[in-house]
């Protein structure tokens, strides 16, 4: 908007020639929409920008998106400043004829709001296409799919503080897994467990105490076999 008061302001009467046969300032008074196209329809396009501009308000709302806060940008700057001019230039409200002032070779001269909405629209369509949407969020990438870090299954926990690793796929720290047959958590086989390995105390003082009794017992039945024999 304030390039086109400048440009009334300089260029009503004139016209500068930038770059000879390239780029050339003028004042040119456009009825139509962007590139002067539908100069008859002004009422029309004032209500479509119109309604691009409560829809890019009310949009702005879920907005999280950098590139489409830049998109938005454009297109909400490009249409109030063509809007502005539908209501408060000649003939009247909402015919206003837009100012147009960027004139190229082969190409409808223009203005720096023509210029923000087609590069808005083009981007509109790039951000669509590669799924970026207004939330941040990407098509195919809305969230992560899971955490990186063991958990649940494959995390590492103890057992009365045996410090074993659990899971669906880990070793427990109460039992390990079977070997060769053997019942889980029970011994391999060939293994001497601690029970059989132990005896208990004072097993070899009993043994020798039998020992001794059933030698007395022989001795003593020797000699009453003798003391019979000399009778």
């Amino acid at each position: 908007m304030a390039s086109k008061i400048i440009v009334v302001a300089t260029l009503s009467h004139r016209e500068i020639k930038v770059v000879p046969g390239v780029l050339t300032l003028l004042v040119l008074r456009n009825s139509g929409a962007a590139f002067s196209i539908g100069t008859s329809m002004t009422v029309v396009f004032t209500l479509i920008a119109l309604g691009v501009i409560f829809f890019i308000l009310r949009t702005s709302r879920q907005l999280r998106s950098l590139p489409w806060a830049v998109t938005l940008g454009l297109l909400l700057g490009g249409a109030t400043g063509n809007l502005t001019d539908r209501l408060l230039r000649s003939p009247g409200l909402f015919r206003g004829d837009v100012v147009d002032w960027i004139q190229l070779p082969h190409w409808p001269v223009f203005n720096v709001a023509d210029s923000a909405i087609v590069c808005g629209g083009v981007l509109a369509v790039l951000l669509a296409a590669w799924g970026f949407r207004l939330d941040g969020t990407r098509d195919g990438h809305s969230g992560h799919s899971g955490h990186s870090g063991h958990s649940g299954s494959s995390g590492v926990s103890g057992d009365g503080g045996h410090g074993g690793v659990s899971g669906t796929g880990g070793v427990s720290g109460t039992g390990g897994a079977p070997q060769d047959g053997g019942q889980p958590g029970g011994p391999a086989p060939g293994q001497v467990t601690g029970s059989e390995t132990r005896q208990p105390e004072g097993t070899g003082e009993g043994e020798a105490q039998e020992r001794g009794s059933a030698a007395g017992g022989q001795a003593k039945q020797r000699g009453s076999t003798a003391g019979d024999s000399r009778a």
